[in-house]
């Protein structure tokens, strides 16, 4: 036919005659074209496809047992060199599954991962070893886990809820619902020996254990997560062994147990911007050589044992900074308790070095401490125990034996007391020499410490700078107690005292300390109590120490040749 003899046709008529899919069809067919030349090598869009688990036989109805499935799409991405493996909406009933290198597993937003309470469907990471290795420790069962992987992000707007509610809760005796209890109950997250993992974004709900641990693993951030791990006694939130250069931001955490936990030799961390609720301390460190530590810009409230808690024996410890951080209703609010002795958590190599605890900043602090912890938690199945070191807390730095805690820097602190000490609490003088977990250390009646700010044990550099402690209502103790301390240095010490209680500082066994620029708030009886031989170098410049009766008091041989008044 001679195209000459068709009629002519407009473009506009032409468009017409086209079906819009059809036209659509075919402009992408010559995109995708373009975009991948025949010539493209095999694996070129390796990393950019996406495993919808449905499309593996997931169901998501909640019911059906999805292990499978779930696996099935993360090891089909693995295979094929990486990519996104999808959780749609609905809720997906899991047992232990692997990730794998270069897999991110996304959950949408209507997407949860619900852990089985069948028992059976979750088994030992037999890679993980335990035995031997307390650093490790604490069971290697989880929901998800990976070993010896590169590149994991768990991610989305999704919710991974463990069920822990099915599980034993820790330590008691009868038969688990869901078979399996004590150190076998499993993680929501496990990674041994992995590089370069993030979890952001997800929700981590009700775990039969801690939520996330983290291993030997190297390279870790963590953003943007909430945490709500309250249904099974020992819930921590993170749990990290041994870990190096790790990044925590943007997290809500509401736990029963550790809500921060360093073991091991964690090194080079970071956590900021960050709210933490729980029954016990939020950052937790023992064992190993921790060092490079900077925590900031949190918030913590309603938390008992002790939020910033060291328990350090025969480890070594320095280079840690908390700064920026409001802790509201707490009890402990710091405690450092040292010994040069080991402890089963120590896990030091034979030819480790000597232990110590040193160079340690608090600056920026606002605290208010309760008077003993409170049952008030609606969402918390188990209480526990109040122990008796909780009650009528302080900031506690104990090196204990021949141990001493070096170079701490208390800068802008504030700290209200609840008050109520006792005339009982401020006679003690004798405290126990033990390294007691959970402030075994005031564990002799009457309950609590002999000071209601800061009571400090063998200590070489301490530095208070703009630090205010006060009380809710009277208390007879002093606000500072300084036992065996040497190179103090004390400036713009605000405090209360009491004209019942004996003074507003004490002091024994203190070498070489500056008090400058101090003021007592209300009536006391003394400002500075020196007690026994051993106090020497001490000098009082300048301040407003008016509201005390007398500037100085001596006790048990002290005398007015250790200390130096200058107005």
């Amino acid at each position: 036919m001679n195209t000459r003899d068709l009629p002519a046709v407009s473009r506009r008529d032409w468009l017409g005659a086209v079906s819009t899919p059809a036209l659509a069809a075919a402009l992408l067919a010559n995109s995708s074209r373009a975009a991948e030349p025949a010539s493209a090598a095999p694996g070129a869009r390796a990393g950019a496809h996406v495993y919808n688990i449905r499309d593996f036989g997931a169901k998501g109805d909640g019911t059906t047992l999805d292990t499978a499935a779930v696996q099935a799409a993360i090891d089909a991405c693995a295979r094929d060199g990486g990519g996104t493996v999808l959780v749609p909406a609905g809720r997906f009933v899991i047992g232990t599954t692997e990730l794998k290198s270069n897999v991110t597993l996304h959950l949408a937003a209507s997407a949860t991962l619900l852990g089985s309470g069948d028992g059976k469907q979750y088994h030992a990471i037999d890679a993980i070893p335990l035995s031997g290795d307390s650093t490790l420790g604490d069971g290697n069962w989880a929901l998800l886990f990976a070993v010896e992987a590169k590149n994991i992000t768990v991610e989305g707007a999704g919710t991974i809820d463990g069920q822990g509610q099915l599980f034993n809760n820790y330590g008691q005796s009868q038969p688990p619902p869901a078979g399996i209890s004590g150190a076998r109950r499993p993680y929501h997250l496990l990674f041994h020996r992995c590089e370069n993992l993030v979890v952001r974004d997800i929700s981590l709900l009700r775990c039969a254990f801690h939520s996330i641990r983290v291993i030997q693993s190297e390279r870790v951030r963590m953003d943007g997560l909430f945490i709500h791990n309250r249904v099974n006694v020992n819930n921590d939130g993170f749990h990290f062994i041994s870990a190096r250069y790790v990044t925590i931001s943007n997290c809500t955490l509401l736990c029963q147990d550790d809500a921060c936990a360093l073991f091991g030799s964690c090194q080079f961390v970071t956590v900021t911007n960050c709210v933490f609720s729980t029954r016990w301390s939020v950052f937790r460190f023992g064992g190993g050589v921790v060092k490079n530590i900077a925590v900031s810009n949190c918030l913590i409230y309603e938390t008992y044992g002790c939020p910033i808690k060291v328990g350090a024996g025969g480890m070594q410890i320095e280079n840690l900074s908390f700064s920026n951080i409001v802790l509201q209703n707490v009890t402990g609010p710091i405690g450092i308790n040292f010994s040069a002795r080991g402890r089963n958590d120590a896990a030091l190599a034979p030819d480790a070095p000597r232990p110590f605890v040193r160079n340690l900043s608090f600056s920026h602090i606002r605290a208010s401490l309760a008077a003993a912890p409170s049952q008030t938690y609606t969402d918390m199945l188990t209480f526990g125990r109040i122990y008796d070191g909780e009650q009528n807390s302080c900031i506690t730095l104990n090196g204990l034996g021949e141990a001493f805690i070096e170079n701490v820097t208390f800068d802008d602190v504030h700290v209200t007391s609840a008050g109520g000490g006792t005339a009982e609490l401020a006679a003690k003088r004798k405290i126990p020499q033990n390294t007691r977990e959970y402030f075994g250390v005031w564990s002799e009646a009457p309950f609590g410490p002999p000071a209601y700010g800061l009571f400090a044990r063998n200590v070489k550099g301490l530095t208070l700078h703009n630090v205010r402690f006060e009380v809710a209502k009277p208390d007879l103790r002093p606000a500072i107690v300084l036992d065996n301390v040497i190179d103090v240095s004390i400036n713009g010490l605000s405090a209360q005292g009491n004209p019942a209680g004996e003074s507003v500082l004490r002091f024994t066994g203190v070498q070489d300390a500056l008090i400058s620029a101090a003021r007592v708030l209300t009536p006391a009886a003394a400002f500075l109590q020196l007690e026994g031989e051993r106090n020497a170098g001490i000098t009082v410049d300048g301040g407003d120490v008016a509201k005390a009766a007398a500037p100085l008091a001596f006790r048990d041989g002290a005398t007015e040749k250790a200390v130096r008044l200058r107005s």
